[in-house]
């Protein structure tokens, strides 16, 4: 009796004897023989792929429902995912828009009231008019606060609210922040030149020798500087408004500190007294007295050219005395504001009455020797707050304002 490994052997060499295969090609016959072993592993290759294809028909067509469920809910969960981020995608947007909608009509909103103040401070330097604290509020909305001569604290960021700014944002932001520094810069330009122009009046006021100080002095309270220092009104909306109103104040402070000195000037007694070439005869101060030959004080300048000679206003003012005094003669006074007035004493003729408005160079009368007097002369005098002063000072200082 057969032992099982000769029956399998048997069996083996049964189902892949050795085979040889022919192929025969342009006369030439040729072979190849497949062994046993070949062929058994080739049949178990086909097993193989014809077993795994009938497992994958079968899973195919006995379990699709279960299959197509799974994946289409899947699909459907990731579809609506995608609209929940969509839709979260567009609220942003649209808070995001809105805020900057919003920041954009603010923002216009606050350069156009603040262009409408940089335009009355730019006409007022042009002009030379008087500065008023409600033009620069404009609509009676409140613009100005409580400022001092120091300089404005630095602006602070407004915080922002709501989403975290985007690209569109920033670059508003950058936009804003540029047209904020342009209004800075054109107020630090116009404060520049008030200063200047208010040093320079100063200057000349020194060479006078009454000196700003004096004319501070002689000011009224509640000028226009004092207006300006004690404005404390207005709420604002954010610490760059705040900031702005304050620097505009500062700014227009200076305005009409300049213009007020520069109003000074142009009113001061500064030109020449008489409108032909003349020479001085006596100056101010300490002298021999003419008539009695002793020492003593002359409050103005003796001036001589010839009889009839046409004098003339130094400075524009008004007539405050057309007539006749003890010891002047015929004596015209022109009182210039700011607490100055000039005196022509000796006159032969008088052209002017009081009330009257006169401009420099207009002629008051004309040169003569009444009063106490020893010849045809001018007897000039420049007073400030009831006190005389030298009147060559005022001329000398009137060489830097008015041409020869």
């Amino acid at each position: 009796m057969k032992n099982p490994t000769m029956k399998v052997r048997e069996l083996f060499s049964r189902l892949f004897p050795e085979r040889q295969i022919y192929h025969r090609s342009g006369g030439t016959v040729r072979y190849f023989t497949v062994s046993p072993l070949q062929q058994a592993v080739l049949a178990v290759a086909v097993a193989a792929a014809v077993g795994w294809s009938l497992f994958a028909t079968a899973n195919l067509v006995f379990l699709p429902k279960q299959s197509t469920i799974g994946s289409g809910q899947y699909e459907i969960d990731k579809y609506e995912r995608w609209v929940q981020e969509l839709r979260a995608r567009d609220a942003l947007s649209r808070s995001q828009l809105v805020e900057r909608t919003e920041a954009f009509q603010e923002a216009t909103v606050n350069f156009e009231r603040r262009h409408q103040t940089l335009e009355v401070l730019l006409n007022t330097l042009k002009n030379g008019g008087e500065l008023e604290a409600s033009a620069l509020r404009g609509n009676d909305a409140p613009l100005l606060v409580n400022v001092s001569i120091d300089e404005a604290d630095r602006r602070q960021s407004r915080p922002s609210s709501g989403a975290r700014p985007d690209a569109a944002n920033v670059g508003l932001r950058g936009q804003i922040n540029d047209i904020e520094e342009e209004q800075q810069a054109f107020l630090n330009e116009v404060e520049e030149i008030a200063v200047e122009r208010a040093e320079t009046a100063r200057g000349v006021l020194r060479l006078t020798a009454v000196g700003s100080n004096r004319i501070e002095d002689n000011r009224e309270m509640g000028g226009p500087l004092i207006e300006f220092a004690s404005l404390a009104k207005g709420k604002f909306d954010s610490p760059e408004e705040a900031a702005f109103a304050e620097r505009v104040a500062q700014v227009a402070a200076r305005m009409e500190e300049a213009r007020y000195y520069q109003d000074v000037v142009d009113n001061l007694p500064l030109a020449g007294p008489v409108g032909v070439p003349w020479r001085i005869t006596s100056n101010y101060g300490l002298r021999v007295d003419p008539f009695n030959k002793r020492p003593g004080w002359h409050n103005g300048l003796d001036i001589g050219a010839y009889w009839n000679a046409p004098i003339t206003a130094t400075g524009p003012g008004k007539i405050s005395f057309a007539g006749v005094k003890s010891g002047y003669g015929r004596i015209v006074e022109v009182d210039h504001g700011h607490g100055f007035k000039s005196r022509y004493a000796h006159l032969k003729r008088i052209n002017v009455k009081k009330g009257d408005t006169v401009a420099i160079g207009d002629v008051v009368g004309a040169m003569g020797s009444t009063g106490r007097s020893t010849g045809p002369h001018l007897h000039y005098e420049v007073w400030f707050n009831g006190k005389p002063y030298d009147p060559v000072d005022f001329l000398k200082a009137g060489k830097h304002v008015h041409e020869d």
